[in-house]
């Protein structure tokens, strides 16, 4: 059945594509041996390909929020900015809503909430509900906030918090990753703190106008091209020098496979200005060379990329769920797969894991096993825009 839509497909190409690439990332973490002590960048305990099967996964939070922006900019090029605003802020407060009533649920399976951490779904969602206040500005202006905080964020990198005072929390939401820790039965991660993602939201708001009805598609080409180099450039000659745009400067190691991997781990958690660099700015080139290729790879990860929020809240019970079921299958006690508060790092699964052969293969078949229901409700999604409320889901 070949449905009509407006859609841009080569965006909606990339945003499945990094769908796809994120539950990876997510496989291993319920998967692989250790995944739940042990850092997949740590020189001392990686290897190559446990250290690029997590790098991958890098393209996945900077290329989903940057586009979010984006798709704001194309949906309020059909409507008032009155309705524009009242779309984001209220899908923003949404996200958030979302992100602690379902999101948490599903990556702990923790009823009592005694483990919540604050992710990706929640930096989008507080990040629309900024950008619902800046689209009553010029451009220009917002193409000036989004750059001042995504390049100069990592100026306040020497700022670090301690301890559970009020200034610290709020710190802590907006630039420090922290976690806190009340008692024995209560921890708050912050894990995905707020300006640069902010930041990165407004810029993905003003590239939407690259993608304008009116704009010339070889100009768009040349910008893409452009941007994707600079973007890279960037990160080779800031990373080169090791004097500014990360918090973990990188130094010569013992090999030289370790030192190609240092050189390339930046940091995610806030996202560094390197970080975006490496990350969208292959993004770019990808937009470039899939402007108008259209294939069976392009449809398949397009369905993906038409139901992202559909899909990551699938993929990651899915996961979970499977997890728990291996253990049944091959031993181990299931409820150490309830993440909760008092059983975060419980040393029990210091012996659980898998290969990162396993890992690939369970990623494959999760992947495989959520295209048809992602494509059946991409279809229902497509012949149902009366209502309203699909626009949230």
């Amino acid at each position: 059945m070949k449905i009509k839509t407006n859609r841009i497909e080569s965006i909606d190409v990339l945003r499945g594509l990094v769908m796809v690439i994120m539950a990876l990332d997510h496989v291993r973490d319920y998967f692989h041996y250790g995944s739940f002590f042990n850092d997949p960048t740590n020189l001392e305990t990686t290897t190559p390909i446990l250290f690029f099967t997590r790098f991958i996964t890098h393209y996945c939070a900077p290329v989903f929020v940057f586009l979010a922006g984006t798709s704001a900019f194309l949906y309020g090029s059909k409507k008032t900015k009155g309705e524009l605003f009242k779309f984001l802020f209220t899908r923003g407060l949404w996200l958030v809503f979302l992100e602690f009533a379902v999101n948490n649920l599903i990556w702990t399976f923790d009823l009592s909430y005694s483990f919540p951490i604050v992710q990706v779904i929640w930096a989008i969602g507080v990040s629309m509900v900024m950008l619902s206040f800046l689209i009553y500005l010029p451009k220009k202006v917002i193409l000036g906030i989004g750059l001042i905080l995504v390049f100069g964020h990592n100026a306040l990198d020497g700022i670090v918090m301690e301890g559970t005072s009020f200034q610290s929390i709020i710190w802590y939401f907006l630039h420090q990753q922290q976690m806190l820790v009340y008692g024995s039965d209560f921890i708050f991660l912050i894990q995905y703190p707020l300006i640069p993602w902010i930041g990165l939201m407004a810029l993905g708001y003003c590239f939407g106008q690259l993608y304008s009805k009116d704009f010339d598609a070889s100009i768009r080409k040349n910008w893409l091209l452009n941007m994707g180099f600079a973007a890279i450039g960037l990160f080779l000659l800031l990373r080169s020098l090791n004097i500014y745009g990360d918090l973990i400067p990188w130094t010569m190691q013992d090999t030289t496979a370790k030192t190609i991997m240092y050189f390339f781990n930046v940091t995610k958690y806030p996202p560094s200005l390197l970080y975006f660099c490496i990350t969208l700015g292959p993004a770019m080139l990808f937009l470039y060379a899939f402007e108008t290729t259209k294939n069976k790879l392009t449809d398949f990860f397009l369905i993906f990329g038409r139901v992202p929020l559909f899909y990551y809240f699938l993929h990651v019970l899915v996961i979970h769920a499977l997890a728990i079921i291996g253990m049944l299958i091959f031993g181990g006690n299931w409820h150490d797969m309830i993440l909760d508060a008092e059983g975060f790092m419980n040393e029990n699964l210091m012996s659980y894991g898998y290969s990162l052969f396993v890992v690939y293969c369970v990623w494959i078949s999760v992947v495989l096993l959520l295209y048809p229901f992602c494509k059946k409700y991409m279809m229902y999604k497509a012949t149902n825009k009366d209502k309203w409320w699909l626009s949230y889901l």
